[in-house]
């Protein structure tokens, strides 16, 4: 049977929005996957999968180790001898393609946004830019989960063979079905989840959360996430005042997209917000920066609002323009998003591209 393997940076990342193409991967591979952490390889491996440990630094600009992660995937690829290379996020994308190409082993890269080392300018970008031409010039596709990152690359002369624009990772329409919305004596709860770190716009939300708790005290936001940045003492202090609940981290989301009349998700950069698409799929009105990855997942006025980055005082005015809207309205918002979710961004749409684009692969490099 042949191998793929498949690269990625978080465990729960690739389980939670890409098993169901790992699980028809299966049906027709031997599949290796290496990964940073064991969150989940418990049940990847329990799946038939082969699990292999790679130490990556998400975060950090280091050359020595990730030359050492150069090193790792030079030697795994060598050892495994895939027929091809599925890879996700910035440091897979480029360190891992640039083995494959060297050992001219086929690789399809999916760019899940551009992270703040591409956006920031300077001469990380350079750098990053010059590694991204690099790694992907032989790609057999590069997936986009936004037209913007593809504009931007393309720009940037970053291209491989061919590219193409899926909606994101989709989402699981039958494990998020639609919920009813909450009942209208109850309190209205804004849910943000997702990392608590300065570029997920968590400052801009502190601030909004604060000016919307004086003038609607029987509002309460909720924050289900770990915290990435030093954000520790600004949270409890919030906490303390009322001002807002920390769930943490949770494996199992579902019952707070039900308690939840909105979703906020006040981001600098996403490749497709996963969190936008759960919460719109469960019948959720969303709150989202109008940015690339958070723009496509709502329409404006009709399932959600969308504010500037960056902009503390929009976001306010964005979650006091939705208090101001009746029950009713709200209600029909939500329904609205389940349905551009079954319209647009259902998950069997993307497996299917890549099951497409991995034969066509094989076919031009007779696999």
């Amino acid at each position: 049977m042949n191998k793929i393997l498949i690269l990625a940076n978080s465990a729960s990342g690739l389980y939670d929005f890409r098993n169901e193409l790992i699980l028809e991967l299966l049906k027709r591979y031997e599949v290796h996957i290496s990964l940073p952490d064991g969150e989940k390889v418990p049940q990847l491996a329990q799946e038939g999968c082969k699990m292999y440990y790679t130490a990556i630094d998400r975060r950090g600009v280091n050359p020595a180790r990730d030359l050492k992660l150069l090193c790792s995937y030079w030697k795994l690829i060598w050892h495994i001898k895939p027929k091809i290379v599925l890879t996700y996020t910035i440091k897979p994308n480029i360190y891992g393609n640039i083995c494959c190409r060297l050992q001219r082993v086929p690789y399809i890269a999916n760019i899940t946004g551009l992270g703040s080392a591409f956006e920031n300018g300077g001469i990380i970008q350079k750098i990053v830019t010059v590694l991204y031409q690099i790694a992907l010039k032989n790609a057999a596709c590069v997936f986009f989960q936004n037209k913007e990152n593809q504009r931007i690359f393309a720009k940037s002369r970053i291209c491989g063979k061919k590219s193409r624009l899926v909606p994101g990772s989709g989402v699981n329409l039958d494990r998020h079905c639609f919920k009813e919305y909450p009942l209208e004596e109850e309190h209205m709860i804004f849910l943000y989840v997702g990392r608590i770190m300065k570029e997920k716009g968590i400052d801009e939300l502190l601030y909004a959360a604060k000016a919307i708790h004086k003038e609607y005290p029987k509002v309460l936001f909720q924050l289900v996430g770990n915290y990435e940045d030093d954000y520790k003492q600004k949270i409890e202090s919030a906490q303390a005042e009322g001002v807002l609940e920390l769930i943490g981290y949770q494996k199992n989301i579902t019952s707070f997209y039900q308690k939840a009349s909105a979703v906020v998700m006040p981001s600098y950069h996403e490749g497709m917000s996963n969190v936008i698409l759960e919460a719109a799929a469960n019948g959720r009105p969303v709150l989202a920066t109008q940015i690339p990855g958070c723009r496509e997942g709502f329409t404006e006025g009709v399932t959600g609002f969308g504010f500037p980055p960056k902009n503390q005082e929009a976001l306010y005015d964005t979650i006091v323009r939705f208090l101001n809207l009746s029950y009713k309205e709200r209600v029909q918002m939500g329904r609205c998003a389940r349905e551009k979710m079954e319209r647009e961004f259902d998950r069997k749409k993307v497996i299917q591209a890549y099951i497409e684009e991995i034969q066509s692969a094989g076919k031009e490099y007779k696999l």
